[in-house]
């Protein structure tokens, strides 16, 4: 099982190589220590959401995108099956009772476990400003 840590280190690496810069000009446009940028991208510190925030921007890559791009590395380590977020009631025809003896049961409905608010979120990073983030 692959660590959210390690494929967050290892996405955020990914980036920073692709645009050919170096730790240190990621971690002073990221104000952050360049041993503790190293420590993040080879998984050996859990990053906050600050700090991943501040990283992303220094990187100029969305959060959301970062996050999404983990998820999908994760899924696929994980051997890619999508799971569904509620359990599924599946009843084979035969099985199932007549509906006039049923109870009415609402089924629950999958959303997003993450959603960011409000104006975009970056910019407002920038400036010091709170982000609201939604589950």
């Amino acid at each position: 099982m692959t660590l959210l840590r390690t494929q967050l280190g290892n996405t955020l690496r990914g980036h920073r190589l692709s645009q050919r810069r170096t730790l240190r000009d990621v971690s002073g446009a990221a104000r952050v220590s360049l041993g503790y940028l190293s420590e993040v991208e080879r998984g050996q510190k859990e990053a906050s959401s600050e700090l991943l925030a501040s990283i992303c921007d220094a990187l100029d890559v969305e959060l959301a995108d970062l996050l999404a791009e983990v998820s999908l590395e994760l899924r696929v380590a994980g051997g890619g099956a999508v799971r569904p977020l509620a359990p599924t009631t599946d009843v084979p025809a035969a099985e199932a009772e007549p509906a006039a003896e049923q109870p009415a049961v609402a089924q629950p409905v999958a959303e997003p476990a993450l959603a960011l608010v409000g104006a975009p979120a970056r910019s407002a990073l920038r400036r010091g400003e709170a982000v609201s983030l939604a589950a």
